[in-house]
């Protein structure tokens, strides 16, 4: 589960380092380069997204980056700023300030330690394995919801218009009608934004089209003097270098932060799990999860101290280092360096950076999120789960962004719920000339004997089935001609009998002693269930030399009083 590596437990700094050789500096540094050139306008655009001045952007970079280096274990994880759990975050803070408001930063820098506090505890206590609460149709139905609400929100920027407030199916309701009043500059430079860096990655991922288009943008806003034609800059960015310092806001507002602090922390576990899982360290060697949640949770409350919000793991970036001959942290470490370079001496390049080529990246970023080849296969494999998709994506977009995100963990609990306690009562047969009893199907050449019953469930026997389960074998019972004097219960699929599941049992165990049925247990291999018969004292109606290790076993010794 979470607990991928048998090293997590160690704690050098800087471990993500180890084995560092003087030839692997070459491929760092261009590593490094490429990855800033990349993470610049990315950085910007997503802090613009939750509402933020663009060098906090910078600021979560750098912090990012540092807290992983220090403390994580994947030689390529790039952390930072992040477009996936920004538009959630920005949507809970804004319920309690308004963006550009004093409260605002305090409040996301506050968000920050909180969600550092709980991914370190999470690595402390091999919590790996919330990364798992997330299934893929429901990841990918998040994917979408998020990717539409980023889409509309960059939308008015694009268009040149003021942004509407409201749910984002309202917000796009009003786009619509106002999109006659669309601003063609903004629009030819979001768009065209936009395709650059669409063409750029078709062509090669190493190709950092974002910083061109924004480069590209920037001359077109100074030659053809667009600030005086209605297109928004950025602005003047402060060459100030951000100091640690610790949010001052009231308890009960650290509180009321809490519960949107574990939302964010579950979300960045399951991005966090899948991007070192996906770009490993040692290809011969698990990745160490519950290590690299420490790396991004120091990396969270080093950008709450100076003064940034979340991060999380990136999987493109993490992807760039990996596929540009990264070999070792000091990749992102040299991109963080380059980003406070370009913040302490060259601050003013950034000053006429139109506000629409950050929101055309910001596009191409929603775009690329949405997985349309996993989304036609899971529609063509499973529709039920195609159906868990659209519900995810449903709840994201209809609710407010936070409630949908909760939605959807719900649903992927209880999909996991459902499919994991759904096991229907299943009967076997003989299977002639053999030894073997075997499910019952139209591909199966099988037979039953008389008066004898052998039946099964796939599933762990809990509260949700133990009801059908004990009325399903009494039905079977009650069905068979002539009516079976031994009822054989192959348990190989059954991993677990909680309380609910032992007392019908005990029942069932009763009745069918009662009606003169000799009850046998096979296949009782699970050492759960097994230990569910020691507590449950379900040795107390059923004898001890009536369980056995197979099927036939059971026939052989009990047949008899069939």
């Amino acid at each position: 589960m979470g607990q991928d590596h048998p090293t997590g437990a160690n704690w050098p700094i800087f471990r993500s380092l180890r084995g560092f050789r003087l030839n692997d500096l070459p491929g760092d540094l261009i590593a490094g380069l490429t990855l800033a050139a990349i993470a610049i306008p990315a950085q910007m655009a997503t802090a613009r997204l939750g509402g933020f001045a663009p060098q906090i952007g910078f600021f979560a970079f750098m912090a990012g980056t540092l807290g992983f280096a220090m403390f994580g274990a994947n030689r390529f994880l790039s952390c930072g700023a992040d477009s996936t759990i920004t538009p959630i975050f920005a949507s809970g803070l804004a319920l309690m300030a308004t963006a550009g408001s004093p409260d605002y930063p305090a409040l996301a820098m506050a968000l920050a330690i909180l969600v550092g506090a709980i991914m370190i505890a999470g690595s402390l206590f091999k919590l790996g394995w919330i990364a798992n609460l997330l299934s893929t149709p429901v990841t990918v139905g998040f994917l979408a919801g998020i990717s539409v609400h980023i889409l509309v929100s960059q939308l008015p920027g694009v268009l040149g218009l003021a942004a509407p407030d409201g749910l984002t199916l309202h917000q796009l309701g009003v786009l619509v009608r106002e999109l006659g009043q669309a601003n063609p500059y903004t629009l030819a430079i979001g768009f065209g934004v936009l395709a650059l860096v669409a063409g750029c990655e078709k062509i090669s991922a190493r190709i950092p089209g974002a910083l061109i288009g924004l480069v590209a943008a920037t001359i077109a806003v100074i030659v053809g003097h667009l600030e005086s034609k209605g297109v928004r800059v950025v602005g003047a960015v402060p060459a100030t270098l951000p100091m640690p310092s610790f949010p001052d806001i009231a308890l009960e507002r650290w509180v009321k932060l809490s519960s949107l602090a574990l939302l964010i922390a579950v979300v960045v576990m399951v991005q966090t799990a899948a991007t070192t899982r996906s770009f490993l360290s040692d290809p011969d060697r698990p990745a160490d999860v519950d290590r690299d949640f420490l790396g991004v949770g120091a990396g969270s409350l080093l950008s709450g101290l100076f003064g940034a919000f979340p991060v999380d793991a990136s999987p493109p970036s993490t992807g760039i280092v990996s596929e540009t001959g990264g070999r070792t942290q000091l990749a992102c470490l040299f991109a963080a360096a380059i980003v406070l370079a370009l913040l302490a001496f060259g601050a003013t390049l950034l000053q006429h950076v139109p506000d629409a080529a950050l929101e055309g990246v910001l596009l191409f970023v929603a775009l690329r999120i949405i997985r349309i080849t996993q989304i036609v296969m899971i529609f063509r494999q499973s529709f039920y789960e195609f159906l868990l998709v659209v519900a995810t994506a449903a709840a994201i977009i209809v609710l407010p962004i936070e409630q949908g995100v909760a939605v959807g963990i719900a649903l992927s609990l209880l999909h996991g719920i459902w499919a994991t306690t759904r096991g229907r009562l299943v009967e076997f047969v003989h299977v002639p000339g053999t030894t073997i009893w075997w499910p019952a199907g139209s591909h199966v050449t099988g037979e039953p004997k008389p008066g004898i019953a052998v039946v099964g469930l796939h599933a762990p026997l809990s509260f949700l089935n133990a009801e059908a389960f004990h009325s399903g074998v009494l039905k079977v019972i009650g069905a068979a001609m002539p009516k079976p004097r031994l009822l054989v219960i192959e348990a190989s699929g059954v991993v677990e009998i909680d309380f609910t599941a032992a007392q019908a049992l005990h029942d069932l165990f009763r009745e069918c002693r009662e009606a003169g049925v000799t009850v046998a247990v096979a296949r009782l291999e699970s050492a759960r269930a097994m230990a569910a018969f020691e507590r449950f004292r379900l040795y107390d109606v059923l004898p001890r030399d009536h369980v056995f290790h197979s099927v036939d076993e059971a026939v052989r010794a009990l047949g008899g009083e069939a």
